[in-house]
């Protein structure tokens, strides 16, 4: 589940120039997840933030100095 989770959310992250917040990067990786793993986007919701820290600690995703708190795709990833 974790590594569908972090699959989808690299189709969906922006580059630098645009941003995601958690709620809008929640959305856009549902729908490029497997339907046998995650049936409608069920309990995708706290695997996102698990991914997002994951893929942020390992410098693929930077965290915005905004509010809310938004993400993008680091350059060269």
């Amino acid at each position: 589940m974790y590594a569908a989770m972090w699959c989808a959310l690299l189709k969906v992250l922006p580059a630098k120039e645009q941003v995601l917040t958690q709620a809008e990067l929640r959305m856009a990786g549902v729908p490029h997840l497997p339907q046998d793993l995650f049936p409608g986007g069920a309990k995708s919701g706290w695997r996102v933030k698990a991914v997002q820290l994951g893929i942020e600690a390992k410098r693929v995703l930077a965290r915005e100095d905004s509010k809310p708190v938004s993400w993008h795709r680091t350059a060269g990833k």
